[in-house]
């Protein structure tokens, strides 16, 4: 695997989780605001999707409508007042998220088309940046968000990790121990009373130097 289809695989991952943390959910709970800021799991989805257009298309002279699509949140600079951090009435999950999927698809031409050492210009900025750095930067800000989307499903169901790590169990190659990749339950409830218990002893000692 040479550098660049190790980043396109890289890429490719964190779009899977990010989209895997909607599987399963009613349409109420993927634009249910979960933090007083109002983070959402589809509105997450809608929000990197201009990351992808923008680094990965308009950047290299490839607008995301030379696929067809089109992202009213953004005209009329809406999408900085946050239009992009959550879906109205009129946007079903099924558009946001093939809305995705399609400028997912654009900047993959993007990158299979283009060398990593070609250099393009961010719109919003004039940055001068390379494919590669492009490529990095959206890995970045799509790792972002899906560590957001792992917080916020855990606090919807409980659900944790990534696609198939409920089930996936690993073994050390020297003792023989093996763990899950994903705790149960009670092993989920042992480590948070231990993270507590550990908090509470901080903040103990904390008061007492006062």
């Amino acid at each position: 695997m040479d550098e660049k289809e190790y980043l396109h695989a890289r890429l490719r991952g964190v779009r899977d989780i990010l989209l895997w943390k909607l599987d399963g959910l009613s349409d109420a709970d993927i634009r249910r605001p979960m933090t007083s800021s109002g983070t959402n799991l589809l509105g997450l989805v809608k929000h990197v999707m201009g990351s992808e257009t923008n680094y990965l298309g308009e950047t290299f002279g490839r607008p995301a409508s030379q696929s067809g699509i089109r992202m009213p949140w953004w005209e009329g600079g809406s999408g900085l007042d946050g239009a992009d951090m959550y879906a109205v009435p009129g946007e079903s999950t099924e558009y946001i998220v093939d809305l995705y999927r399609r400028s997912c698809a654009h900047a993959d031409q993007t990158i299979t088309e283009l060398s990593l050492d070609d250099i393009g210009a961010v719109p919003h900025s004039g940055e001068k940046l390379t494919l590669r750095q492009a490529l990095v930067h959206t890995i970045l800000e799509t790792g972002h968000h899906a560590g957001h989307a792992d917080i916020v499903r855990e606090l919807i169901d409980g659900s944790i990790g990534g696609r198939g790590d409920m089930d996936r169990i690993y073994t050390d190659d020297k003792t023989g121990e093996t763990w899950r990749a994903v705790p149960d339950e009670a092993r989920r409830r042992e480590i948070y009373e231990r993270v507590a218990a550990s908090a509470a002893a901080a903040e103990q000692a904390s008061n007492g130097r006062r």
